[in-house]
């Protein structure tokens, strides 16, 4: 669905684009291209050309802003986004302290604090 709602989008803007490319301005525009400036007839000579094209802006503009608005809020409840900076680092796991003496066993309770922990002297 929102594929084809952002395909939607996507050719709505290009139309609005020509339509817009063929209003006449002060220069002419590319409404007078077919022919000349002095072309009154036909659908994009005269006053209908104006009305014609003004409306279908309209319409246009319209249902760009309309499927804009859609697709945003489809966009933010598909997924919450989540900052580059507060993504959490994979934390390694702290080896277990070895005492000098037991190289390659895990340090058990022998009931001796202060010989497992030197810097616990007893003040």
């Amino acid at each position: 669905m929102y594929a084809l709602l952002l395909a939607l989008l996507v050719l709505d803007g290009i139309f609005m684009t020509v339509i817009i490319l063929l209003q006449s301005g002060k220069g002419g525009g590319l409404a007078a291209v077919g022919g000349g400036a002095a072309m009154t007839e036909g659908i994009l000579g005269g006053r209908q050309a104006n009305i014609v094209l003004t409306r279908a802006t309209w319409t246009s503009g319209t249902i760009f802003m309309v499927l804009a608005l859609v697709l945003s809020i489809m966009s933010s409840r598909a997924r919450q986004p989540s900052s580059i900076i507060q993504v959490d680092a994979p934390v390694a796991a702290t080896p277990a302290p070895v005492l000098p003496g037991l190289v390659g066993e895990p340090a058990q309770g022998t009931g001796d604090a202060d010989a497992a922990d030197p810097g616990n002297s007893g003040n």
